[in-house]
């Protein structure tokens, strides 16, 4: 009976776990195109190891992952990291780091269509000073999922336990 609790007890908290990954929409609600001020876009952002990047996009541009802060800065799209053109992209952040986006169309990187995300680990907690959210085409809809879903996953984990000891006895 011990072993049975013991299992409920990690399933519980492996779904609290897998539960406070997010999605980021690149770009907000704009997604990822020439209008958007990625800096701006990122600064009240926080990227964790197990959330996901979405590149929504046109057929105009595509997601060129770049292996250096030196090839984001001058916008070397020769040696790219990772190519990506489907216009719905997903790009699962699995560890710590600084990761670089830009688009590969010509001229649109040197026009700013490029992001910086710095990663830090799942476990890192950020503190946003009061009223740092613009609330301008900024991803609310990922930050209170963080809640929700985290939120959601406690519920499961204390509720295997519950059943777990109700089962035991």
């Amino acid at each position: 009976m011990q072993g049975v609790i013991v299992i409920l007890v990690f399933s519980g908290l492996f779904a609290v776990q897998t539960t406070l990954a997010a999605q980021h929409m690149i770009g907000g609600s704009q997604g990822w195109e020439e209008s958007v001020d990625f800096n701006s876009w990122t600064a009240d952002k926080s990227f964790k190891v197990g959330d996901q990047l979405v590149f929504k996009y046109s057929a105009l541009h595509s997601v060129v992952e770049l292996g250096s802060e030196t090839a984001y800065k001058s916008c070397d799209l020769g040696t790219p990291v990772n190519s990506l053109s489907s216009g719905n992209d997903v790009v699962k952040l699995s560890k710590t780091g600084t990761r670089y986006f830009a688009c590969g169309t010509a001229g649109h990187c040197e026009q700013g269509m490029k992001v910086k995300v710095n990663v830090v680990s799942s476990d890192s907690t950020t503190v946003s000073s009061p009223g740092s959210d613009s609330g301008s085409d900024s991803d609310t809809d990922t930050k209170s999922s963080h809640g929700l879903r985290a939120s959601i996953g406690y519920v499961l984990a204390v509720g295997s336990l519950v059943v777990g000891l109700i089962w035991a006895f």
